[in-house]
């Protein structure tokens, strides 16, 4: 076995260091707000450099894992399954919030501060963001304009189609695209260093982006809220223990050790409240654990836009703690509309800041039921929660990759056992390839 990741120094591994970059943005926030503040360029900067190569090695993993397959009918079998596998787990999500807000009741008897001016702004922002979130613009904002536009804008899901159309097209030239090929995956190689380097401002990513929040809304925004923050973070944690834990026991792996094998992930996205700084490790760290690259890299960035665990539970939870905190009454059919909304409307802001909140809006400007200028009281709390949603999400899909590719019978429960026990590798941190399982 080769040297093991621990001999390094501890203040040399990525994670300990994102943590100690997470401590010192919470000091830095709470004791010197206006300097915490003038700190968000940091976490800004390092969130571009990830996005700026996210699509492009989303593009080489989805078009060499496609175009190198022997059976292109795989593609609609593993897309069929992943589909099917998102869609109830979501609503599972969905349920498990809307039973918990219901039981809890965080937001009964709740006297709400009076909105600033800024809180107000901002939900009028999102609710102009969420009009544009219509199943007809959704459908067409998947084709991009143009080939490169996708690559541009970093929307994962037209990423995903040119994608596969790009597959498709390099596998029907047959032995001529071979070369493609070959380049696309040294291409992906360029793109994965340019990651390596990058990632090495994960820790002054965490601080800027930590002491931004803890500066502009302080751990007093916490305490404001903080019924319905354990009750959120509790659901959370509780449907990955649980719900996510059956799955993964069921399909031969143990929750526990596949979060420790993603950790370096986790502590990426809490630093950052962005799961897609997690991204590109996602991708190595799942083939690295023995799932096909196709089925990697279809599931992955899919899982993205249509398998937002989370989310979905923050978007009942949200939803009824603003009409109980409002004193809007809800019946049983009423909460089964919202529980249908937040089911297709949570698909629609992929890819889009703020989508926790857009997504909110959204479901209640179909709704109509709660006022809609209600979403202003959990402005302040927002930051705080969506680090619990993205960790949820990025958790969810990394389930959802290894449970599709033991459908497919990529790998069995023996080797997932065997690769987890072991060391987890930072492989997408790490200057060598993993080896092959």
């Amino acid at each position: 076995m080769s040297a093991p990741q621990s001999r390094q120094p501890w203040y040399r591994i990525l994670y300990i260091q994102v943590l100690i970059g997470v401590a010192l943005g919470i000091a830095i926030g709470y004791f010197y707000p206006a300097q915490g503040k003038a700190l968000e360029p940091l976490g800004k900067l390092f969130i571009n450099l990830v996005k700026m190569i996210i699509a492009p090695i989303i593009f080489c993993s989805v078009t060499h894992g496609i175009a190198a397959m022997s059976d292109l009918r795989k593609l609609g079998r593993v897309g069929g399954k992943a589909l099917l596998y998102f869609e109830v787990v979501s609503t599972l999500a969905l349920v498990i919030g809307l039973v918990v807000v219901n039981t809890l009741q965080p937001g009964a008897n709740f006297q709400a501060p009076p909105p600033d001016a800024a809180s107000v702004a901002k939900v009028h922002e999102y609710a102009k963001q969420a009009d544009s979130l219509s199943t007809v613009n959704f459908l067409l904002n998947i084709v991009p304009v143009s080939f490169f536009d996708a690559l541009a804008k970093g929307d994962l899901l037209q990423v995903l189609l040119v994608a596969i159309l790009s597959a498709f097209a390099i596998a029907g030239m047959g032995e001529r695209g071979q070369p493609i090929l070959r380049g696309i995956d040294m291409a992906a190689q360029v793109f994965f260093g340019i990651m390596r380097i990058v990632v090495r401002l994960a820790p002054l990513g965490a601080m800027g982006a930590m002491a931004f929040t803890v500066g502009s809304y302080g751990l007093g925004a916490l305490r404001n809220l903080l019924e319905l923050m354990l009750g959120f973070y509790l659901t959370a944690g509780l449907f990955v223990v649980f719900v996510l834990g059956a799955i993964a026991k069921a399909a031969g792996f143990s929750i526990f050790r596949f979060i420790g094998y993603i950790k370096e992930e986790l502590f990426l996205v809490l630093g950052t409240s962005s799961s897609e700084t997690a991204l590109p490790g996602m991708l190595r760290k799942m083939r690295a654990l023995g799932c096909a690259e196709s089925t990697v890299g279809l599931v992955i960035p899919t899982g993205y836009s249509f398998n937002l665990d989370g989310t979905n539970i923050y978007m009942t939870m949200a939803t009824i703690f603003l009409a109980q905190a409002t004193n809007t009454h809800l019946d049983f059919r009423q909460q089964l509309t919202i529980l249908t909304v937040a089911m297709l409307s949570s698909k629609g802001a992929s890819g889009v800041t703020g989508a926790g909140f857009i997504t909110l809006a959204a479901t209640l400007s179909v709704v109509k039921t709660v006022p809609i200028d209600s979403i202003a009281i959990l402005v302040g709390i927002d930051r705080f929660m969506s680090e619990c949603r993205a960790l949820t999400n990025l958790v969810g899909n990394g389930v959802a990759t290894v449970v599709v590719s033991r459908w497919e019978k990529e790998v069995t429960p023996e080797q997932l056992r065997a690769n987890l026990q072991q060391k987890p590798l930072a492989v997408v941190y790490s200057e060598k390839e993993p080896a092959a399982v």
